[in-house]
């Protein structure tokens, strides 16, 4: 139809943003919600992911991701709005540089899908994207030539058009220096219908080599479609990693972790990282201890090949690179 949004975009704006709707579409009773939580930190969830979820099952690990719980009002020692000091990170209103030869481009404050634990549920995204300090920080980019490798961000850069996406995207590879471009992005994961044939096109005929940190936690999330996406990206000469977050509810086993990577490689993604829980205001329910973690991390290694076990890392404000724990 002349003039009809693509696809994704009609799945995005028919999201579920009502605690109560989705624990009627699971048969659930609306008591396990909090409105009072979605208020602080709004519910969006798009249907499709809804649909992979286990009906009457307050405990689906997909659910737990994104049902707003009152636990997220309880107050706990050592968790903030800004677990990362990204704030002091910050070279412009749009560019931050926390690794030697890569920036982080925050492109929008858009996601398709609000995760709980998401460690930038209070980042001040009306001051960043590429309408607002956009042109700034590619000029800060082109003057920095020890810079290879731009990474966009947000939000999630996949929630902009192909044409908006296409104008930054542009914008970075006109800079010589710049060799990869690396989206973070749960869009392939949550709306697979978002990998268009004019995003293909574009990845297609850049000069940068394109790599995609798609993020899953649980198995359950790549369903058929989802791999269909991922295989279209990959034919596209697109590197696919996947990072995780170690969670209490949703992944806290090593089998669990198991049938992801399994899963992963089935559908011809790289398991990259398993982040321990940045401590962000709301999530402190999902903490795992670190001990805990890193038994689970090696009971995998010693049921699995190598390059199927995801490093295991920790996020540390102010340093130069992730910390990969043994």
């Amino acid at each position: 139809m002349i003039g009809e949004a693509p696809r994704w975009q009609r799945e995005l704006a028919d999201a579920v943003r009502d605690p109560s709707e989705l624990c009627r579409l699971l048969s659930l009773p609306e008591s396990i919600a909090s409105e009072r939580a979605a208020t602080v930190f709004s519910l969006l969830v798009p249907r499709g992911f809804i649909a992979r979820m286990q009906p009457g099952d307050p405990l689906d690990p997909l659910l737990v991701q994104v049902l707003p719980q009152a636990v997220e009002l309880e107050e706990r020692s050592g968790f903030s709005i800004d677990p990362l000091g990204e704030a002091a990170g910050m070279e412009t209103r749009s560019l931050l540089q926390k690794y030697c030869g890569r920036v982080l481009l925050l492109v929008t404050g858009v996601c398709a899908i609000h995760c709980r634990y998401c460690f930038r549920r209070e980042f001040p995204y009306a001051d960043v994207g590429a309408g607002v300090g956009f042109n700034e920080a590619i000029d800060a980019i082109a003057k920095d030539d020890s810079i290879e490798e731009v990474i966009l961000s947000g939000g999630d850069p996949l929630s902009l058009s192909d044409d908006r996406l296409e104008r930054i995207v542009d914008r970075i590879d006109s800079i010589g220096h710049v060799r990869r471009l690396r989206i973070h992005t749960r869009l392939p994961i949550v709306i697979p219908s978002r990998i268009t044939e004019a995003l293909l096109s574009l990845i297609a005929r850049v000069r940068m080599r394109v790599i995609m940190v798609v993020h899953a936690n649980h198995a359950a999330e790549i369903d058929c479609e989802v791999a269909a996406a991922l295989e279209r990206l990959r034919c596209a000469a697109v590197m696919l990693f996947n990072q995780s977050v170690l969670m209490r509810g949703v992944n806290d086993s090593h089998v669990i972790l198991k049938q992801l990577s399994e899963r992963l490689i089935d559908v011809g993604v790289t398991p990259y990282y398993l982040h321990l829980l940045d401590p962000v205001s709301g999530a402190a329910h999902y903490d795992v201890p670190h001990k805990e973690a890193v038994e689970m991390v090696n009971k995998l290694r010693d049921s699995m090949p190598g390059y199927a076990v995801p490093r295991l890392v920790r996020e540390v404000p102010g340093e130069s690179s992730k910390h990969w724990i043994h």
